[in-house]
């Protein structure tokens, strides 16, 4: 989306219009569209034969310590407000160096957060669009290890087609930094609707080889949107729905939008995510990637990425088929189908006979155990709960948006702390704004997540809610900073005792 700050789709796009206005911003096959374009799914767990990790000894609650602030969940959590955050922030991250945590606005202006007691935090501007010198709407940030500050910024190029520009600033003796530009992605042609997701989350690998960038998808699930004629009958491109890989060393990269290039360059890490907005690595060295689904009742994801899968998008969300990919679809009779969005409105969900085929291997997401997050709806249009059923989900409710993804270590209290081959994990929510399943979002999640062989799997647990449009968090010891995106959101600071 030239809205491509917050993974939303239609209805949750009001933010994202901010890039065009200002920025952007998601089921399955239905009794009558039994025949899957796909291969079957490979056999999946069910809740009775997983090793279930340490249960959260707290205990439950619903409290809300600070007026106009969120309800916290878990007993042992005390709640903070740091400082009342720039409306329409969409990144929060810690540089490894001076340890301080920065803010970024889709704008491209960049705060550092200075932490003091009460309520005597403060957000100090200390580089805008004209330090960056690069037209466009920045849409992700992340600190290298070496403190390397990469900056992603989105532009229109003419009226239909978009491109990127990753820009790089190495700290310098004076203090400041000194920007150069380390990749330039496109131009590729733009759907010119909400869909374009664009180029966003980016992460750093830990040994400082790489650079891990989402390039999202410019449509909802897959149909042909052709700018009114500017691209006729295209789809996805080379530059979309990718996880891209580039070298740390590099310098004024160029990625152009051409398959056989890419891949010859070894710049294709993984492929079918629709909006991998929030991309981190676990202590262990594994890579995770949070992705939102379509304008329809079907499954955000938690997809643990690696080099050379693929992970469904557009032919299935979560472990459900895309039904517009069955060559006997009817949308009149596709329970999932909400007119709250966009891409419904529109009549996007079509009988599509020239719907690509599948690739050979589809990688599915992570399981979800429960016990929250895990609702679906189901073939006959009813309101499920996988959980309550014992049986798992891939991965989270319908248009949840998961955000924020954080990985815990040993400095956190017991019941929060990694143990073993399992891994203990925080994300936000930014929330349903459609639809009617009662499981919206807006909320934190604590997740263990459980590694056997070639997947996890893992346990949901709601620990606080009521959030403005949670978007991105920073955990530091004990203490997690969690940013709001809506107008009157903070930084919260919930520290675990």
């Amino acid at each position: 989306m030239i809205e491509s700050a917050p993974p939303y789709r239609s209805v949750y796009n009001q933010p994202m219009k901010l890039a065009n206005v200002v920025l952007i911003g998601c089921a399955t096959l239905l009794a009558a569209c039994q025949a899957t374009p796909t291969p079957p799914p490979t056999a999946r767990p069910t809740a009775t034969n997983v090793v279930s990790p340490t249960a959260t000894v707290r205990p439950k609650t619903d409290k809300k310590p600070i007026v106009g602030g969120p309800s916290l969940m878990r007993e042992g959590i005390t709640l903070r407000r740091i400082v009342r955050a720039p409306n329409g922030s969409i990144r929060l991250t810690r540089d490894p160096i001076s340890g301080d945590m920065f803010l970024l606005h889709p704008n491209q202006d960049i705060y550092r957060i200075i932490l003091a007691q009460g309520d005597q935090s403060v957000a100090n501007k200390v580089y805008s669009k004209s330090d960056l010198a690069t037209p466009g709407t920045a849409t992700g940030m992340a600190f290298g290890p070496d403190g390397a500050l990469y900056i992603v910024i989105n532009d229109k190029v003419g009226s239909d087609r978009i491109q990127a520009i990753i820009r790089k600033g190495m700290p310098n003796t004076a203090g400041g930094r000194v920007w150069s530009t380390f990749a330039t992605l496109g131009p590729y042609p733009a759907s010119n609707t909400q869909y374009d997701h664009q180029m966003n989350g980016i992460v750093v690998s830990p040994d400082n080889k790489f650079v891990y960038l989402n390039s999202g998808s410019r449509t909802d699930h897959g149909e042909v949107q052709d700018a009114k004629g500017a691209h006729p009958n295209t789809r996805e491109v080379a530059l979309t729905t990718k996880i891209l890989r580039l070298p740390v060393s590099g310098d004024n990269l160029v990625l152009v939008n051409d398959e056989e290039a890419l891949r010859k360059s070894g710049y294709i890490f993984a492929e079918g995510v629709r909006n991998a907005y929030d991309l981190e690595f676990a202590p262990n060295g594994d890579l995770f990637g949070v992705d939102n689904g379509p304008d329809a009742d079907l499954p955000d994801e938690l997809n643990w990425l690696r080099e050379g899968q693929h992970y469904g998008f557009p032919w299935r969300f979560g472990a459900q088929d895309n039904p517009q990919a069955s060559p006997s679809y009817d949308p009149s009779q596709d329970k999932r189908l909400s007119n709250d969005f966009l891409a419904v409105k529109e009549k996007m969900y079509v009988n599509d006979p020239n719907f690509p085929k599948a690739p050979v291997k589809l990688t599915d997401p992570i399981a979800n155990l429960g016990p929250n997050a895990a609702q679906y709806r189901a073939d006959d249009g009813s309101q499920r709960d996988a959980a309550n059923e014992n049986k798992p989900h891939y991965t989270f409710t319908a248009h949840r948006s998961p955000l924020g993804l954080v990985f815990a270590d040993a400095t956190l209290p017991l019941d929060f702390r990694p143990e073993g081959a399992t891994l203990s994990a925080f994300i936000g929510s930014w929330g349903a704004a459609g639809g009617d399943l009662t499981d919206i979002g807006k909320d934190l999640l604590h997740l263990r997540l459980t590694k056997t062989g070639e997947r996890y799997e893992m346990q949901a647990n709601q620990i606080a809610k009521d959030f403005k449009r949670p978007i991105d968090a920073v955990l530091i010891r004990n203490q997690l900073y969690l940013l709001e995106y809506d107008p009157g959101g903070a930084i919260w600071e919930l520290t675990f005792e």
